[in-house]
């Protein structure tokens, strides 16, 4: 039988990192080659928490990707949109609004990202099952290497996500599989992986917006993961209030919590605000290709607190919503989902803006 032969694809030259001086977050970096010893796992656990709980972010390194498996993850992500067809990507286009997921593609200037702005982002999620065809139809050109995204989700998943939520139950006093049995690989979840290319707006769109391309906001899910890129612009609301930029770290990851996991950890660790402006002017006409991993428990998960963690019986429950109340991780999505971008939000005092999904309130900060 002759070997598949996998077409020669463009290789993916991002712009050099910024030279400006910028007010970067202090953001921990955790090494995973510590994990190898039972001490320097529990040394790592308290690391994961402490920055989980302080900034909810981190950043990893020594993952177990190569710096060329990250480049070759590049390349394909940005073939998605490059080497596929505006015909094609029409067809495959998410209907998000009305099935609650971000499946396929989106197109550009489909949310609303302030003052009557429409987004520049182009998007492709994929279920982390990938190469099963029951669960998505992929573009023709892209079906050569599904293989290698499979390859790709499956290291996010068995040895970045589940390896953090170890340390995330840990750092909880829970058993060390309390979360990671939550977070399947198959069809009961909407765990996903997703290539982004932010494109520069027009000059006066950027005025209208502040330069800001996706506003303020927190991940749906439990944990996102974020394979670091050069183009800046990334940035965090620290805990003084005060908006700092992502630092690019070569072949390292940049991984946050989500809505879920401040809701299934009962607050013990924080959703941090994010979001995603114009890059520094030595970067600027550039587009921002990102590549990432969206965690997500299983959809049957009832999104409410461990209330068996004796850390949270000492130091007390910070609740969003009524624990008889809580949605499942499938309505809370598919309800966040089908409203972001493009439901009418709710003006606050503040200028910031919110919207109530399954009684919680989300909130959108310009």
């Amino acid at each position: 039988m002759p070997a598949l032969t996998v077409p020669l694809l463009p290789h993916y030259v991002p712009p050099a990192p910024t030279k400006e001086d910028l007010e970067w977050a202090p953001l921990p970096v955790i090494d995973f080659s510590k994990a190898s010893t039972p001490e320097g796992l529990t040394e790592l656990s308290r690391e994961v928490c402490d920055a989980m709980r302080t900034y909810g972010f981190l950043y990893v390194i020594n993952h177990g990707f190569s710096r060329a498996q990250n480049e070759r993850m590049y390349d394909i992500s940005d073939a998605i949109f490059s080497q596929v067809l505006d015909d094609e990507k029409a067809r495959l286009v998410a209907d998000f609004q009305r099935t609650g997921s971000y499946r396929g593609y989106k197109a550009r200037q489909t949310w609303d990202v302030g003052n009557g702005v429409r987004d520049q982002i182009e998007q492709y999620n994929y279920h982390c099952a990938v190469t099963d065809r029951e669960l998505q139809e992929h573009p023709k050109g892209l079906e050569p290497f599904l293989p290698e995204l499979r390859t790709f989700t499956e290291h996010n998943h068995f040895h970045v996500l589940h390896p953090l939520l170890r340390m995330l139950a840990e750092g909880m006093e829970l058993p060390e599989d309390t979360f990671v049995t939550l977070h399947n690989f198959d069809k009961r979840t909407e765990t996903s992986g997703r290539a982004m290319k932010y494109f520069p707006p027009p000059q006066t769109e950027g005025s209208q917006s502040q330069d800001v391309w996706l506003k303020g906001h927190t991940d749906i899910g439990t944990i996102t993961i974020l394979w670091s890129q050069p183009v800046s612009g990334l940035q965090i609301l620290c805990p003084d209030g005060r908006w700092r930029w992502v630092r690019h770290i070569e072949n390292a990851l940049t991984v946050n919590i989500g809505d879920s996991m401040e809701f299934l950890s009962g607050g013990f660790y924080k959703a941090t605000i994010h979001r995603v402006r114009q890059p520094p002017t030595d970067q600027a006409g550039y587009p921002r290709l990102g590549v990432f991993y969206f965690g997500m428990a299983d959809d049957d998960v009832q999104l409410k607190p461990r209330f068996e963690s004796p850390v949270l019986q000492r130091v007390g429950v910070a609740r969003r919503f009524d624990d008889n109340d809580a949605p499942t991780m499938k309505q809370y999505r598919t309800g966040l989902t089908s409203a972001y971008g493009v439901s009418k939000l709710s003006k606050r005092d503040d200028g910031n803006e919110e919207e109530i999904i399954h009684g919680v309130v989300v909130k959108h900060y310009n």
